[in-house]
C-alpha cells in the first residue's frame, strides 16, 4: 500500500444531507406554502449561489428539529390502478420496510443479487401514470428499441453507482433512469445553450452545486461529481416541493422558478396545482411523462419488444485519492488501461494531466486499482507534473512570462483565468511547470494536425495558418457560434496557429440535441 499520502476512497461511500421530507416515505402531495419559498430564480450565478445557500440553511435547520424516524419503504406496483383500494394484506406488505419479501415473485431478491437492472426496478416508488402524454412515449420507446439498447450500453459503467447512491439517500430509483432522458447517458454531451455532462448542467447551476469548471477540469463532465450534485439538487427540490417528485423532476428541467410562477398563477386562478394541471413550457410537460414511460419500459421491456442485458450487481469502478498532480498517461500506463479508457472514465479532465489545485481523485476500473496502487506507491515525485508560483516584476508581459516558462501565451491565460492581456506588478501567477502537459488536451494521440478523437464524443482541432472560427466550422459543418461557445471564445476573436479548439462529432451533436429537445420522443 501507498504512503500515507495516498489513499484509497470507496465510490460506495455518499456523504448523506440531512433533507426534511426525503427520508425514504412516500411522497405526499400538498400544496406550497408561497411564504417559505425563496425568491424567484434570476438568470445571474450569484443570485442561484445565493438561492442554493438559503435553501441549503433552510433544510438543514429543519432537519436539526425533526426528530429521527425509522424510514418506511413504498414498493408501488407499477400497474396497480391509482384509485383502487388495496387488501389488507397489500398494504401490510407494501408499507413494511421489509415489504420487498413479501414481493409475490418467489426469486426477486435472488435475482436482486446478480441484476441491477432487477434491483432498480425494486426501488421504483413513483406512482404510474395512464394518460396519453405518456402513452405516446410508450410508444415511441416501443418503435425505437435500438435507442434503449445504446443507452443501456453507455449507462453499464456508472449505473452501478447512481443505483448505490439512490438507495443510501432512499430516493425514487426511477431517477436512476433520468440520465436516459437528459443526455442519452453521453458524459461528454453538450447541449446548443452549454449544459454539459449526463446529468446536463448549465455552468450557473454547476457553479451553484459547487462544481469545478475551468482550463483543466469540468465537474459537470465528472459522473461521480455531477451525479453527487444532481442528487443533492434533486433532494432539495423534493423537500421544496413538499414531496412532489412530479413537481421536483418538472423544476429540475426548467428552474425552480418556473414550476412556482406556473404554481402561483394557478392559485390565482383557483386551478390544481399538480403537474398534470400547470402551464409549463412544452420540453417540460414531455419531460416526467418520459421518465415515466421509461421507468415502465424498464419494468416490463418485454410486453414493449425489447429486453435488457444483464448488468451485474457489483461495482465497475471505484475512485484513487492521489492528494497530488498526476501525469495521466502515466496513470494510464499504470493502471494498465489505455489513455482513452482512462477518459472515458473521467470525462471531467480537459488535459492531460489533473488541475494543480484539484481535483486530485482519479476513477478506475476496479480491477485495475490494486496494481495502480502498487505503482503509485513507487512513482518517483518527480514524475509528478509540477505547479510554480510566479511575482509579475515591472516591464513583464504575458508574451516575456510564457517564453520564459516554456508555454504558450493562451495556456497562461487559461490557466490564470486570464481573459485581456494586462497584468499588474506584484500580483502572482501560476505557471503550469511540466512543458509537456502544458496546453495539450487529453488524449494525445496521432498528428498534432489531426483532430483527436475524445472517445467518440469530441474532437481536439490544432488551428494552422489561414484558418478562422466560421472556416473551421464550415469544413466540420458545424454552426461557427457553437464552437465559440464550446470554446469560450468570442465569434470575432482572431485565431493563433497552434491553438486547441474543441469540436463536437456531428452524431453526438445530433444525438444528444434530439435527446434534450424531446425530439427522441413523441412531442
Amino acid at each position: 500500500m501507498p504512503t500515507t499520502r495516498y489513499s484509497l476512497v470507496t465510490l460506495s461511500f455518499i456523504t448523506l444531507i440531512g433533507l426534511a421530507g426525503c427520508n425514504g416515505s412516500q411522497p405526499v402531495r400538498s400544496s406550497i406554502d408561497t411564504e417559505s419559498s425563496p425568491p424567484d430564480k434570476s438568470e445571474s450565478s450569484e443570485t442561484l449561489v445565493a438561492e442554493w445557500s438559503w435553501l441549503k440553511d433552510s433544510l438543514l435547520q429543519a432537519d436539526h428539529d425533526s426528530t429521527p424516524t425509522t424510514k418506511t419503504w413504498f414498493y408501488l406496483d407499477p400497474y396497480m390502478p391509482e384509485a383502487s383500494e388495496a387488501s389488507p394484506d397489500e398494504e401490510n406488505w407494501r408499507n413494511t420496510a421489509d415489504s420487498a419479501e413479501k414481493r409475490p415473485e418467489a426469486n426477486v431478491n435472488t435475482l436482486a443479487e446478480i441484476d441491477l437492472w432487477t434491483r432498480i426496478r425494486q426501488g421504483f416508488e413513483l406512482t404510474p401514470v395512464d394518460n396519453s402524454l405518456v402513452r405516446n412515449q410508450l410508444k415511441w420507446y416501443q418503435e425505437n428499441p435500438d435507442h434503449l439498447t445504446q443507452i443501456e450500453e453507455r449507462a453499464r459503467p456508472y449505473l452501478y453507482y447512481i443505483v448505490e447512491a439512490l438507495e443510501k439517500r432512499g430516493l425514487p430509483m426511477e431517477l436512476a433512469l433520468l440520465p436516459a432522458i437528459e443526455s442519452a447517458f453521453i458524459p461528454t454531451a453538450y447541449s446548443s445553450q452549454n449544459a454539459a455532462g449526463i446529468w446536463q448542467f448549465m455552468p450557473s447551476t454547476g457553479k451553484m452545486l459547487g462544481l469545478e469548471q475551468n482550463w483543466w477540469y469540468d465537474g459537470r463532465l465528472d459522473v461521480v461529481a455531477a451525479t453527487d450534485a444532481a442528487l443533492d439538487y434533486l433532494q432539495s427540490l423534493a423537500t421544496l416541493f413538499d414531496g412532489d417528485w412530479k413537481l421536483a423532476l418538472a423544476a429540475y428541467n426548467s428552474g425552480e422558478g418556473t414550476v412556482n410562477r406556473a404554481i402561483r398563477k394557478n392559485r390565482e386562478q383557483g386551478k390544481s396545482t399538480d403537474y398534470w394541471s400547470l402551464d409549463l413550457p412544452p420540453e417540460t410537460k414531455r419531460y416526467v411523462p418520459q421518465l415515466l414511460a421509461l421507468a415502465k419500459v424498464v419494468e416490463q421491456p418485454e410486453a414493449f419488444g425489447t429486453r435488457l442485458a444483464t448488468i451485474p450487481n457489483q461495482p465497475f469502478f471505484d475512485s484513487v485519492d492521489i492528494e497530488a498532480q498526476l501525469d495521466l498517461t502515466l496513470a494510464a500506463k499504470m493502471a494498465d488501461i489505455t489513455v482513452e479508457e482512462l477518459q472515458r472514465l473521467n470525462p471531467g479532465f480537459h488535459r492531460l494531466a489533473m488541475a494543480p489545485r484539484g481535483p486530485h481523485r482519479l476513477v478506475l476500473p476496479l480491477e485495475n486499482i490494486e496494481q495502480f496502487m502498487e505503482k503509485l506507491a513507487e512513482l518517483d515525485p518527480d514524475k509528478h507534473p509540477g505547479w510554480t508560483k510566479y511575482i509579475i516584476q515591472p516591464g513583464d508581459n504575458l508574451g516575456t512570462i510564457a517564453r520564459q516558462h516554456g508555454i504558450t501565451v493562451d495556456a497562461l491565460k487559461q490557466a490564470n483565468s486570464l481573459k485581456g492581456n494586462n497584468i499588474l506588478a506584484g500580483k502572482r501567477l501560476f505557471i503550469p511547470g511540466s512543458q509537456r502537459i502544458a496546453g495539450r488536451p487529453l488524449p494525445a494521440a496521432g498528428p498534432r494536425q489531426s483532430p483527436v478523437d475524445l472517445a467518440g464524443g469530441k474532437t481536439i482541432y490544432t488551428v494552422r495558418n489561414g484558418d478562422s472560427l466560421w472556416t473551421i466550422a464550415k469544413k466540420h459543418n458545424i454552426d461557427h457560434k457553437l464552437l465559440a461557445r464550446w470554446n469560450s471564445i468570442a465569434v470575432g476573436d482572431t485565431l493563433r496557429p497552434g491553438q486547441k479548439l474543441t469540436l463536437l462529432n456531428n452524431n453526438l451533436i445530433a444525438e444528444v440535441a434530439s435527446v434534450i429537445t424531446g425530439q427522441t420522443a413523441v412531442r
